[in-house]
């Protein structure tokens, strides 16, 4: 299975991947995106969402969700196809692969940027050993490419 796919998994956990891929998209876009704001958007809407529903659709633990308006509402408000969170399929949204890619580097970059400032004072050729597998983990950690 890779990041984007979600074969094999249950409709709740199958939602709950989607919900939480268009939650690290906003981060990345710079947009925390809490509770509050889904739940006010969600009010505002039609499609009230209490806390603990959110929870399980995140979690993938509670029932399967089959109020369409509130999928297409939460698909509105995440700025992505309606049917994105409706049907089974795995595509992701152009948008939201772009900033997925765009969040792995810049995690890689972080953890580059700390260890420059923790390795400060070493030599330059360990320096480079030290970028060298930090690369390689990172480059071991993506997830295959199709």
């Amino acid at each position: 299975m890779t990041a984007g796919s979600s074969e094999g998994l249950s409709p709740s956990a199958a939602l709950a991947r989607k919900l939480n891929l268009l939650l690290d998209t906003a981060e990345a876009e710079g947009r925390k995106v809490a509770y509050n704001d889904v739940r006010d958007a969600m009010a505002t809407a039609g499609t009230p969402l209490s806390r603990a529903r959110w929870h399980y659709m995140r979690a993938g633990t509670g029932p399967a969700v089959k109020k369409a308006e509130l999928l297409q509402n939460l698909a509105r408000f995440f700025g992505v196809n309606e049917g994105y969170l409706l049907d089974a399929d795995d595509d992701l949204p152009a948008r939201v692969e772009a900033q997925l890619e765009l969040l792995t580097a810049m995690r890689a970059n972080k953890v580059r940027n700390f260890a420059a400032r923790q390795l400060d004072g070493l030599s330059p050729e360990t320096l480079l050993q030290i970028r060298d597998l930090i690369d390689q983990r990172l480059k071991n950690d993506e997830p295959d490419q199709d």
